[in-house]
C-alpha cells in the first residue's frame, strides 16, 4: 500500500519533502508531478527500482529514463555540454523540454543509448520536484507516468492512488498537472532536432514544426 502525501505545489512542506526522499533512498519508487506530466521516479543507483518502473509502463530495456537535475552544473556531470548546447540550456532551462545529449562516464551505460550513447536530460520547473532533488542532492531517474493501454499520461494524483497503490512507495498530490509531457529536442546534431513536439516550445531552438 502507497504512502499519500499532499504537497503545496509552491510551498513544499519540508517535513514531507524529507519523507519522500527517505523513502527514494531506502529504495522506494514514487509517483511525482513535474511542470509537464506526473512522472514515476526512483534513485540513480537502484537498478530494481528501475525494473519496477519499466513494470508498471509495460516497456523494455530498450525505453530510456531521463535523468531530472536540479541544474545546469547538475546535468554537466552527466552529459557532454559544449558552448552552443550550454547557451541554449542556459535560456531555456528550467522548463518542459527534455535534451538529448552525448553521456559521461558518469551514466551507466545500461541507461545510455546502446548505440549512440545519449541520454535525456531535463531541469522542471516545478516547486516540489526541485524541492525533492535539493534534498535528495543528486538526480532522479524518471519516466513518464502513462500505463499500458493508456493514450495519455496520468493528471490526477488520486486516480494515481487508485490506479497504483499497490505498486509505488508514495503517491505525492500537488494537484493536477498539465497532462502533456515535455517537448524533447535532440542537441547531439549541429542544429537541434525536434524528436517530439509537447509542452514546451520548439521556437527557441530554432525549430518550426
Amino acid at each position: 500500500m502507497s504512502q499519500y502525501f499532499v504537497i503545496h505545489p509552491q510551498n513544499p512542506q519540508a517535513r514531507l519533502i524529507h519523507q519522500a526522499v527517505a523513502i527514494l533512498n531506502n529504495g522506494g519508487v514514487i509517483a511525482y508531478p513535474t511542470d509537464s506530466t506526473y512522472a514515476l521516479g526512483c534513485v540513480l543507483g537502484n537498478t530494481d527500482a528501475q525494473k519496477r518502473i519499466r513494470e508498471i509502463r509495460g516497456v523494455d530495456e530498450s525505453h530510456h529514463f531521463t535523468l531530472v537535475c536540479r541544474n545546469l552544473t547538475e546535468i554537466g556531470n552527466y552529459a557532454q555540454l559544449g558552448n552552443s548546447q550550454f547557451r541554449l540550456l542556459k535560456a531555456n532551462t528550467p522548463g518542459q523540454y527534455t535534451f538529448l545529449l552525448k553521456a559521461t562516464r558518469e551514466v551507466p551505460r545500461r541507461l545510455q543509448h546502446p548505440k549512440r550513447s545519449t541520454i535525456g536530460l531535463r531541469i522542471p520547473q516545478h516547486a516540489v520536484t526541485q524541492a525533492i532533488l535539493d534534498e535528495l542532492n543528486q538526480p532522479l531517474l524518471s519516466m513518464t507516468l502513462m500505463l499500458p493501454g493508456d493514450t495519455e499520461p496520468l493528471n490526477e494524483a488520486w486516480d494515481i492512488r487508485d490506479r497504483l497503490e499497490h505498486h509505488v512507495d508514495l503517491v505525492i498530490d500537488a494537484g493536477a498537472c498539465v497532462a502533456e509531457p515535455t517537448t524533447v529536442i535532440d542537441l547531439t546534431a549541429e542544429s537541434p532536432q525536434l524528436i517530439r513536439r509537447g509542452a514546451g516550445d520548439p521556437a527557441p531552438f530554432g525549430i518550426e514544426d
